[in-house]
């Protein structure tokens, strides 16, 4: 977390920067974690600094802002960033500060409560080579279902896991995951490779729908309250999860067993039995 739609969701709250200057640039000084920055701070505003957003972009589980020289900021938010226009949720966790001329939108603040998420200046080159086709997959919104299934039909990998592989799925995370092969009614430990053409089409059916959906809600706000929009407001999907989270309560798609809570790559997983049944999967997960 944020996954996906949280980063989109944080793409387009901050769209109103799009023809504005970078005037100012400032790194927060805090008694914690620091977050990673490239390059080093004097380079980066020198590079920064005047020139104009041209567009902002994303890419996997990073927003790309980009600028008019050629370069791009590249923020990944990791497990708890957050972009913001508003108040943020406090003012321990704010770690840096984009001010700017020109546009609807005068500053931008990036916040961190665990510091694990970086801010990166990117040439295009290098772009290209640390986020480019050769380094992350393709984007789970726009993806076909003829790529999605050469990516992973190969694969002995249980696909709950496999979907999580960033250099074969951009964007797709731990909570997605569960949702979708919920709604494609797929066992999470189905080996890929024992995955039938029909199931590949229908994962790629309900990736979209589920990741729309989630988009259109704004994201997940999970017990925790992290989440939040650029505005600092909660999203709403977490009240249209159907198993994520919901272990021991009762299947919102069959009305007839129980959601189950598995570990699969040291992940939690959420399924139901009786709408995901175990076609002889080679499943190393357990309760």
């Amino acid at each position: 977390m944020p996954e996906l739609p949280e980063v989109e969701t944080m793409r387009r709250g901050v769209l109103g920067i799009v023809g504005g200057c970078v005037e100012q640039l400032h790194w927060l000084r805090r008694p914690l974690k620091t977050i990673t920055t490239q390059p080093v701070r004097p380079v980066f505003r020198r590079r920064a600094v005047g020139q104009s957003i041209v567009a902002v972009d994303r890419i996997g589980k990073r927003v790309v802002i980009r600028l008019g020289a050629g370069d791009s900021i590249v923020v990944e938010p990791r497990m708890t960033g957050l972009l913001l226009l508003n108040e943020p949720p406090n003012q321990l966790h704010l770690r840096w500060h984009m001010r700017l001329s020109g546009s609807a939108v005068s500053d931008v603040w990036y916040w961190d409560r665990r510091g694990l998420g970086s801010i990166r200046l990117f040439s295009q080159e290098t772009l290209h080579q640390v986020l480019g086709p050769d380094r992350i997959g393709p984007d789970a919104l726009t993806i076909t279902p003829k790529v999605l299934q050469n990516q992973f039909a190969a694969s002995r990998r249980e696909v709950k896991v496999a979907l999580l592989d960033q250099r074969r799925l951009a964007g797709m995370g731990n909570l997605y995951a569960s949702e979708v092969l919920h709604v494609a009614r797929i066992h999470p430990g189905t080996p890929c490779d024992r995955l039938r053409p029909d199931d590949w089409r229908n994962l790629h059916r309900s990736m979209r729908r589920i990741l729309r959906q989630a988009i259109a809600h704004e994201g997940s706000t999970l017990s925790d309250g992290t989440y939040r929009n650029a505005l600092n407001q909660s999203g709403n999907y977490q009240n249209h999860h159907r198993v994520y989270g919901r272990a021991g309560l009762p299947c919102m798609t069959c009305h007839s067993a129980r959601i189950v809570r598995v570990v699969q790559a040291q992940r939690s997983t959420f399924y139901c039995p009786a709408c995901q049944k175990n076609r002889r999967s080679r499943s190393r997960i357990r309760k």
